[in-house]
């Protein structure tokens, strides 16, 4: 019998194989599902904390025969606890996840060498077919990334997934241009000038708070370009109303009054750090295709399936019924298969693709499918979305123990999390503290703080604990470790 090792690498080789394969190949359902059972055993092989969620809702491999049926887990679980289906000292690659705090609590995702191969093989493949659908293999562009360099934030997956992006399609002179005071305006100005002047396109891909406060500053002075055609704009991270009211239309508005880029070289990127895939919207590539304009939506690829799920009782939802997004993603082989969000989105096309909407939000005490860009924290507390969450955190007593000091407050996981003093902003949260930090002193100390923790999170979680004791305390109780620092 192979080894869970042996088991691991194989499946991952025969991913990367569906993943080159390009995401206009089939992979049937039934294969898909067969895929999702050999990795569901592997994970409640190897995962203990979630074999023992598997055993709480009573399911374990033999009992199930969709995916569907698979137990979700909630993606605020990898706040709280090392989620890894592969020996923890095997990491080389670790990204922070936005919202916690202490050295026992910030969301640490850790990922392997073959899980690593699956990320970056997973997202080289989208972005080239998504962002880049025009390009003949081996063609680059100038790219300029308005996001934190891997150099400012090791472990943040934003910097971490642009910088695959330009080395994988950028040209020499592709450069990060969102430092820790902000946007270096000289450099941009000048590559934005000599792409007019060249002809020669550019991509731009960032941060959407990143864009939305440079076009304002532009419209400002009365600033505006003419990129050349082929030219395009990939944002991602969402917006979060910091700068003022703007729409997904006005946003659009604004890139092609101050670029001079259509709306059809716009292309929106969704990211989760717990699952694998980046989804892209599909305007760019229907375009270049030829294929009739239609309502922005987000293809999955072969290797994934989601599904929008009703917040009461997680049943799937019919297309275009909003719910929470759920993904199953064969990449996730070093993590956990499926992963329910607290993105609100809709199915299309018989599940074949997806739209987000915003995150969870409460109206007037009621769960509210509508975007959520003017808050920054999320009221998730005394909802169906809270019980939901406590349904999928309630086998772990540390989680439990968090709420017995005032059992008349029931926060979400997040909430409570991200309300804490020193808690670690999200990826955007950080790009917007940037980009006020120079006139505002609190959005300064929050972005030092936030920087400092990304980059001290690059460490793999068993190096920081000299003993035996300490590295088994680890293991048996990752939220929960008697220590909050290093060991010196």
């Amino acid at each position: 019998m192979p080894t869970a090792a042996e088991t691991s690498h194989r499946l991952t080789e025969e991913v990367l194989a569906i993943i080159e394969a390009g995401v206009d190949a089939e992979l049937s359902d039934d294969k898909f599902n067969d895929y999702c059972m050999q990795i569901f055993a592997l994970h409640y092989e190897t995962n203990k904390i979630f074999r023992e969620f598997c055993d709480i809702k009573k399911t374990k491999p033999g009992d199930v025969t969709r995916w569907q049926d698979i137990p979700m887990v909630y993606n605020d679980v990898f706040k709280t606890h090392l989620v890894a289906s592969f020996p923890l000292e095997q990491s080389v690659m670790a990204c922070l996840t936005g919202g916690t705090t202490s050295l026992t609590q910030r969301g640490r995702i850790f990922r392997d060498e073959d899980g690593k191969k699956l990320v970056f093989g997973a997202n080289k493949k989208m972005t080239g077919s998504y962002l880049f659908p025009d390009f003949e293999d081996g063609k680059r562009c100038r790219i300029l990334i308005l996001a934190p360099s891997p150099q400012l934030a090791p472990s943040m997956g934003m910097a971490i997934g642009m910088d695959q992006t330009r080395t994988h399609f950028g040209t020499e002179d592709s450069m990060f241009l969102l430092g820790k005071s902000g946007i270096d305006i000289k450099n941009l100005l000048k590559a934005l000038r000599e792409s007019e002047a060249s002809g020669v396109p550019v991509a731009l891909i960032g941060a959407t708070a990143a864009y939305v406060y440079f076009f304002q500053s532009c419209r400002r002075k009365k600033m505006k370009f003419k990129l050349p055609p082929g030219s395009r704009i990939c944002d991602g991270g969402g917006y979060r109303g910091r700068f003022g009211v703007v729409t997904r239309d006005d946003y659009y508005a604004m890139v092609e009054e101050i670029l001079g880029v259509p709306g059809t070289h716009c292309v929106n990127v969704l990211g989760e750090a717990e699952t694998a895939t980046n989804l892209f919207d599909d305007a760019l590539r229907r375009h270049v295709k030829g294929l009739p304009p239609h309502e922005r939506t987000r293809p999955v690829p072969p290797w994934s399936r989601v599904l929008a799920m009703n917040i009461d009782d997680l049943s799937p939802l019919p297309d275009g019924e909003v719910g929470l997004l759920a993904h199953w993603d064969l990449a996730n082989i070093p993590t956990v298969l499926s992963v329910i969000t607290d993105n609100l989105g809709y199915t299309t096309d018989g599940g074949k693709g997806c739209e987000i909407v915003g995150r969870a939000k409460i109206e007037n005490g009621k769960v509210s499918p509508l975007p959520d860009e003017d808050r920054t924290l999320g009221p998730m507390g005394n909802s169906a979305i809270f019980r939901m969450l406590e349904t999928y955190s309630n086998f772990s007593i540390d989680l439990k123990m968090r709420f017995a000091k005032d059992p008349k407050v029931e926060p979400s996981i997040r909430e409570e999390i991200e309300a804490r003093p020193g808690s670690v902003a999200s990826c955007p949260q950080v790009v917007d503290e940037i980009l006020v930090a120079q006139s505002n002193k609190e959005a300064a100390k929050l972005r030092d703080a936030s920087l400092d923790t990304f980059r001290d999170q690059t460490e793999r979680p068993l190096d920081w604990y000299k003993s035996e004791e300490e590295k088994q305390d680890l293991l048996d109780h990752p939220a929960g470790l008697k220590s909050e620092k290093p060991a010196n």
